[in-house]
């Protein structure tokens, strides 16, 4: 039967506004990515390091947010697979030759898959664990990882290099250095150093990690793993197998740990065991508490004030005069300022607002009228008592 004209309007009407809206959000990112291909052509050399930073943490936290906010799976180990990812790779890509470190040669493009791989191998090890447990005894569980992977760092002396840490060899293609401080070079009179050269690698990288983690939340192994969140029993009945999901949904984000780890340690070029322990692990988690768990966008934007912060602070610490580089009396440091802001942050989104960032901005859509992505258009309309049209809306 056809629609009635005023139900017609209404469905034409959301047609209209949402087709307008995809216009405006197809506009937005394409804004931002030729902004971003851009950036390395007139920013400078340290805005553009702290960039990639951003996005090597941000792959980090996407990983995290469908484990946590998805699936529904609790893990404070984060920071155990992002240091597999680098290490793995420092070891793939060293050199066989050093007397005092082990590494197997591989060439880094290799050595740099290795270590997404060996993350994930990592994540799917401790998976019979995850598929077991959930909630406060999960997140114990794997805390416990967190401890046994700094105990490891700290005395495999031929493969970490200790406390003292380990040099990584740069990414490359043939001759040609994607990182290190190889030679620079000018495109259109702008010399591309390590910065210039890695921060595209970087973003290729974040557009794989959103691109993937999309079509795996609003899939069919999305919409399993949010069923799985919500009620595990009604999950299991509608024949989702449970365990296998719960594995696999750790695998995902420990390998997209490793990816972050790789990152890190082509950034930094040397690494060190405590920059990988417990305050990496809630400084992700604080990432996707305040971008909004379950959001990969909110992920991105999590990561980005989280990584991006204690520089600005130390940056800006001239002009705070309780802050103070040595932290003297009277005065903080720009990292344990930056902490009590996390902190702060993540109680007041707690409190006030769950969603994070993720549901505020909903919030600024709506009022504007467009629809968010996570609102379909209405399948079809009906009556409700009151004579009022209601809008039916499939939600998967």
């Amino acid at each position: 039967m056809a629609c009635s004209g005023p139900r017609r309007s209404i469905v034409f009407s959301t047609l209209r506004t949402r087709s307008r809206a995809s216009w405006i959000r197809l506009g937005s990112v394409t804004l931002a990515l030729v902004l971003m291909i851009a950036a390395p052509f007139f920013a400078e050399s340290k805005w553009l390091f702290l960039g990639i930073l951003c996005m090597g943490m941000a792959i980090g936290a996407i990983g995290l947010t469908v484990l946590v906010g998805t699936a529904g799976q609790l893990s404070l180990a984060h920071g155990f697979f992002v240091a597999v990812g680098a290490y793995g790779y420092a070891f793939l890509a060293g050199s066989p030759e050093d007397p005092q470190l082990w590494g197997l040669g591989w060439p880094p493009l290799l050595a740099a898959t290795g270590g997404v791989v060996l993350a994930a191998l990592a994540g799917l090890l401790f998976s019979p664990v995850a598929a077991r447990l959930r909630g406060l005894y999960l997140g114990l569980a794997s805390l416990a990882l967190v401890f046994i992977g700094e105990h490891i760092l700290a005395t495999a002396r031929p493969l970490t290099g200790g406390p003292n840490g380990r040099e990584i060899d740069p990414l490359a293609i043939a001759e040609f250095q994607l990182s290190g401080n190889d030679p620079d070079f000018s495109v259109f009179g702008v010399p591309f150093g390590m910065n210039e050269r890695l921060w595209f690698v970087a973003l290729f990288g974040i557009i794989v990690a959103i691109v993937v983690a999309s079509r795996i939340v609003t899939g069919r192994s999305g919409r399993a793993l949010q069923l799985l969140r919500d009620n595990t029993a009604a999950a299991a009945a509608m024949g989702v197998d449970v365990q296998r999901q719960k594995a696999e949904a750790f695998v995902f984000s420990s390998a997209f740990a490793g990816a972050a780890g790789v990152f890190l340690a082509l950034s930094y070029q040397f690494i060190v065991p405590e920059s990988f322990g417990l305050t990496m692990s809630i400084n992700f988690l604080a990432m996707i508490i305040i971008g909004g768990m379950g959001s990969i966008g909110g992920a991105v934007a999590g990561a980005v004030i989280v990584t991006a912060l204690p520089t600005l602070i130390t940056l800006s610490s001239v002009a705070l005069p309780f802050v103070s580089q040595t932290g003297g009396a009277g005065t903080i440091t720009p990292g344990l300022l930056s902490q009590i802001i996390f902190g702060a942050a993540v109680i007041a989104i707690l409190i006030l607002e769950p969603g994070g960032l993720a549901g505020i901005t909903r919030r600024l859509v709506r009022r504007i009228g467009f629809p968010t992505p996570a609102e379909t258009v209405p399948i079809h309309s009906r009556t409700i008592g009151d004579g009022s049209p209601t809008r039916i809306k499939e939600k998967i």
